[in-house]
């Protein structure tokens, strides 16, 4: 699939993208993220990207114009893309299900804010979705774009070496992931569950099942609603809501 991302800052995202995951599948192909320099789209001699906003208020506000010569360029270089999101605080919440509908399609466009934000007619005429990563206020969209490019890549096929880790990744049935442990068996007093070195497969299962249904009732208990559960998980949480 091809990313492309558009910001003032593309050394700072750059070096977000070079490392881990996401760097292992640029080097081996598997995923063509291109960043580009929002200020290369200017016109001025002194490339600038930002102006005072009409109506007066504090802060500046981005100008449409780069952004639309930054898409004319990438769509003219890279083809038309599939999606051109904004990464905003006023966007939709971007959750695991969004990142799954995004890794179906070839070809996604990034759009960096900074400053006050980005003039409205670049969400009206060339953004396809808005999305946010939470109910915060960064200083800019590159974050929240590294942010959507890491969940989205984990889940391009070969990207992660054992495909089993994201099946089993919180959120991909609508829980919480189970607790985690490694060696020793024992560390500061606290012991292993005695269940995950029984060597009884079935029963780990088991209590990894209950283990992330337990914490996902404890801690967001509103995923529960949409959980995708079988029947003796819904036995589980109605023996548990009656204890």
């Amino acid at each position: 699939m091809k990313v492309d991302i558009i910001t003032i800052f593309p050394r700072m995202v750059e070096a977000g993208l070079a490392e881990g995951v996401v760097g292992r599948a640029r080097t081996g192909g598997l995923i063509d993220i291109v960043v580009h320099n929002l200020r290369d789209f200017t016109t001025d001699k002194h490339h600038v990207v930002d102006d005072v906003p009409f109506g007066g208020g504090p802060g500046m506000v981005m100008k449409p114009e780069p952004f639309f010569a930054a898409l004319a360029a990438i769509s003219e270089r890279r083809g038309t893309p599939d999606a051109v999101v904004m990464l905003t605080p006023a966007g939709v919440p971007f959750t695991q299900a969004g990142a799954r509908r995004l890794v179906g399609l070839g070809h996604l466009v990034l759009l960096c804010g900074r400053y006050e934000g980005i003039d409205e007619r670049v969400r009206e005429a060339l953004a396809t979705e808005e999305l946010s990563i939470g109910d915060y206020v960064l200083s800019g969209g590159e974050i929240p774009a590294l942010a959507v490019v890491d969940a989205v890549a984990r889940l391009v096929p070969g990207v992660v070496g054992d495909e089993q880790s994201v099946d089993a990744d919180s959120f991909t049935r609508g829980l919480l992931d189970y607790p985690h442990y490694t060696r020793p068996a024992e560390f500061a007093g606290r012991p292993v569950p005695g269940v995950l070195v029984s060597g009884h497969h079935g029963e780990i299962r088991r209590w990894r099942r209950n283990a992330a249904l337990e914490r996902t009732a404890e801690r967001r208990p509103d995923l529960l609603a949409d959980a995708a559960l079988d029947a003796d998980e819904h036995e589980w949480l109605s023996k548990r809501s009656k204890s």
